[in-house]
């Protein structure tokens, strides 16, 4: 049967590889992608495409309701999967405007074209929304993982717009009669990913000599998702997933940043035997700890392993082991992301200037 899906930030990191995922597996499948390319969405991101003439890229902002109800009806879209957001907790604390904007009022804006094209068609549209295990809050040691009946308690900007995203699309399921699904996934990883976050700024500033930064004593504990894992649950969810329920997605794994640093000096080490900066553990700096730094976060994923039979294919060590080869294969993309003036002042500004602690 043949499906033609609409993907808001197609262009941005687990976006792109959803893209990726679909048009390499499902034959069937048309992807009109709408991005707006914002300092971490990128076209470099949808470079060599499988089977590039069932992909259209479009240009244009999520709060434009109007070009995304024209989009809806022209392109006969069946299903809406939602990933543009801005992401870094970083950002949203120092800026958390843009972030009540897109993750709100975006997610908003969405949704409203498309109760308007289910009262005036008849046709229904699945809108599937991705969000994060950060809506739950932090975990104190010894606390058992997230549920999905986990109260959401957000301690950061960014947070705290997923978890009104996420209550606004299950109020327009029980509402407006709109089939929705939500993910809440653990922090990904994996080709792509803009480089101000924890693994590939790692990578990056370990091939270059810079110093590794490690917020606070390092031992912040995160569930690590290797992206090709969450592109397969989410189209899992999107297929089989019942209308109005909460998913969540997790690596089955819960090192601190401090070792994952430490795991990936290891495979920088192994991989580029010969670079001067071996061993590339010796380029650890701990910085000081950014504002509400949450302590740990862990989620249950029984619920998506007992319904539709998902669970993670890829290993911590594996996933890193070929993030890292990757990155290391792809300077070309490094080097345009490398020179872009927004990412280099935000990485200048805020990562290697910090006060050590």
């Amino acid at each position: 049967m043949k499906k033609n899906i609409l993907v808001t930030g197609g262009a941005g990191f687990i976006g792109s590889n959803f893209v990726r995922y679909l048009l390499e597996r499902e034959p069937d499948v048309k992807i009109t992608n709408l991005d707006l390319l914002t300092y971490a969405g990128s076209l470099e991101n949808l470079g060599d495409l499988p089977q590039a003439d069932r992909h259209r890229f479009v240009r244009g902002d999520i709060c434009d309701q109007e070009l995304v109800a024209s989009l809806l009806a022209e392109d006969e879209i069946q299903v809406l999967v939602h990933f543009a957001a801005e992401t870094h907790v970083d950002r949203s604390i120092l800026g958390p405007g843009e972030f009540v904007r897109t993750n709100i009022q975006g997610t908003f804006t969405l949704l409203e074209a498309l109760r308007e094209h289910q009262a005036n068609s008849g046709r229904k549209i699945h809108f599937h929304h991705i969000s994060t295990d950060e809506v739950y809050g932090s975990l104190q040691k010894g606390e058992p993982s997230f549920t999905e009946n986990s109260r959401l308690a957000p301690n950061s900007p960014y947070a705290a717009s997923k978890a009104a995203s996420d209550h606004l699309v299950r109020s327009y399921f029980h509402t407006y009669d709109l089939p929705v699904t939500i993910t809440n996934c653990s922090n990904n990883y994996g080709p792509y990913q803009f480089p101000e976050k924890l693994i590939p700024l790692m990578i990056i500033n370990a091939w270059e000599g810079k110093p590794l930064p490690i917020y606070g004593d390092g031992q912040q504990i995160r569930d690590w998702l290797y992206v090709g894992d969450h592109c397969q649950a989410i189209w899992l969810v999107i297929q089989g997933g019942t209308p109005g329920e909460t998913y969540n997605i997790g690596g089955g794994n819960q090192p601190t940043n401090l070792e994952i640093v430490h795991q990936l000096c290891t495979v920088m080490d192994e991989l580029v035997p010969d670079s001067k900066h071996v061993p590339h553990e010796a380029l650890v700096e701990h910085v000081q700890d950014r504002p509400g730094h949450d302590r740990r976060y862990a989620v249950d994923f029984n619920k998506i392993t007992k319904e539709l039979g998902w669970k993670p294919e890829t290993t911590l060590a594996d996933g890193l082991k070929e993030t890292v080869a990757w990155y290391l294969g792809h300077m070309d993309w490094l080097e345009k992301v490398n020179q872009r003036e927004d990412y280099k002042t935000w990485v200048e500004t805020n990562y290697h200037q910090r006060e050590e602690k």
